[in-house]
C-alpha cells in the first residue's frame, strides 16, 4: 500500500464541514446588499433636503444644480453635502471596524474603542489644545489621528508580548488598561485647563456639524488603507469563527489574519474618531444588525456592516437636526440614546443564548 504524502494538508475536523455548509446561499446576501445600498442612496438624498434651516425642496434642488442663491449654496454645499459624505464614511468605517473587532476578539459586546482608539484620539486632542493652542477641527484633527493610531498599535504591541492568555483575551485586557490610562490623562488635562474643557467637550460628544471637505480629505487615505486591509481579511472570518485550531486546519495563518484584521480596525476607527469625535455604540450595534441579515456567514456580515452603518448614522444625524426647534443634537448623543437600551437587549439576548 502506498503511503500518503507527508506534506498533504490536514483534513478539516468532522464538526467543521457541517458548519461551513450551513451558511445560506450567497444570493440572499447579495440581495440584502443591493437593498441596503439602495436604502443608503435614498438616505443620502434625504440628508441633503433635511436640516434645521428650513429650505423647500425646490430651493435645495436649485442649489444642487447650480442655480440657487448664495446663502442657499452655503447651506447645501457648505454644510449638508460634506456632513452627508462624512456621515456615510463614519458609519461605514465604524460599522466594519465593529464587525472585525467582535470577530477577532470573539466578544459580541466589543467595539473599536476596545483597542484604545477613542482614548488615544482624545489624548491627541488634549495635547493639541494644551501644547499648541489648536482649537478648530482642522487643526487638531492630525493630533487626534496620531493619538488614535499610536494607542491602537501600543495595545497590539503589548498584547503580542503577553502569552499567558489566548490572543483574543490578551487584546481585550490590554485595550482596557491602555484606555483607562489615557482616559485618566485626558481627564486631568480637562480639569486643569478651561480651554481644553470647552473644546474637548464639543469634540467628545461626536458630531458631523462643522466638518468640511478638508476633514473628509484628511482622513480618506487612512480609511482607504483600513478598507483594503479589511478586504484582505474577509476570507479569514468564517474559518476564524470556528476557532483557531479549526482555522489552522483549513489552511489559515491565524496570527497573520488577526494582525491584518486588528490593524484594519485601528485605521478605520482612528480616522472616524479623529474626524467626528467619540461616537459610542455604533461599532457595537451595527454588526448585530448585519449578522441578523447575514446569518452564520461572518464574511457577509462584515460586508453588510458597511451600508448598515452608513444608514444608521444618516438617520441619527437627520433626527438630530430636527429634534429641537432652534438647535441640533449631535449624532453621537442621538446614537447614545438609541444605543443604551439596544446594548441592554443585546446583552440579555446573549445571556439567554
Amino acid at each position: 500500500m502506498t503511503a500518503a504524502p507527508t506534506n498533504a494538508p490536514a483534513a478539516a475536523p468532522a464538526d467543521v464541514v457541517p458548519v461551513l455548509r450551513a451558511h445560506p446561499r450567497p444570493m440572499a446576501h447579495r440581495w440584502w446588499a443591493v437593498g441596503l445600498l439602495a436604502l443608503l442612496g435614498c438616505l443620502v438624498v434625504a440628508s441633503l433636503f433635511v436640516g434645521s434651516e428650513s429650505l423647500s425642496p425646490a430651493r435645495v434642488w436649485a442649489s444642487l444644480t447650480g442655480s440657487g442663491a448664495s446663502d442657499e449654496d452655503a447651506i447645501v454645499h457648505g454644510l449638508r453635502v460634506p456632513r452627508t459624505v462624512l456621515g456615510v464614511l463614519l458609519g461605514a468605517a465604524l460599522g466594519l471596524a465593529g464587525a472585525l473587532s467582535q470577530e477577532h476578539t470573539r466578544n459580541p459586546l466589543a467595539d473599536p474603542g476596545l483597542l484604545g482608539v477613542t482614548a488615544g484620539a482624545a489624548t491627541g486632542v488634549v495635547v493639541a489644545i494644551m501644547a499648541f493652542g489648536l482649537t478648530s477641527v482642522g487643526e487638531y484633527l492630525w493630533f487626534a489621528l496620531a493619538g488614535a493610531l499610536l494607542a491602537a498599535f501600543l495595545v497590539l504591541g503589548i498584547a503580542a508580548r503577553i502569552t499567558v492568555f489566548v490572543a483574543a483575551t490578551t487584546v481585550v485586557l490590554t485595550g482596557s488598561i491602555v484606555t483607562a490610562l489615557l482616559g485618566s490623562i485626558s481627564s486631568i488635562a480637562v480639569l486643569l485647563d478651561r480651554t481644553v474643557a470647552d473644546v474637548f467637550r464639543y469634540w467628545t460628544v461626536g458630531s458631523l456639524a462643522g466638518r468640511d471637505f478638508g476633514v473628509v480629505g484628511s482622513v480618506t487615505p487612512l480609511l482607504a488603507i483600513g478598507l483594503v486591509l479589511a478586504a484582505l481579511n474577509l476570507p479569514a472570518l468564517n474559518p476564524l469563527a470556528l476557532g483557531d485550531v479549526s482555522a489552522q486546519s483549513l489552511g489559515r495563518n491565524v496570527g497573520r489574519d488577526r494582525l491584518i484584521g486588528l490593524t484594519s480596525v485601528a485605521c478605520l476607527a482612528a480616522a472616524a474618531t479623529a474626524a467626528c469625535g467619540s461616537v459610542a455604540f455604533l461599532g457595537l450595534l451595527v454588526p448585530h444588525v448585519a449578522r441578523t441579515l447575514a446569518g452564520a456567514n461572518r464574511t457577509w456580515a462584515a460586508v453588510l456592516s458597511v451600508p448598515v452603518g452608513g444608514c444608521i448614522v444618516l438617520v441619527a444625524d437627520m433626527a438630530g437636526r430636527v429634534m429641537l426647534a432652534h438647535s441640533e443634537v449631535p449624532v453621537g448623543i442621538v446614537l447614545a440614546l438609541v444605543g443604551t437600551p439596544a446594548f441592554v437587549l443585546i446583552a440579555r439576548r446573549k445571556v439567554h443564548e
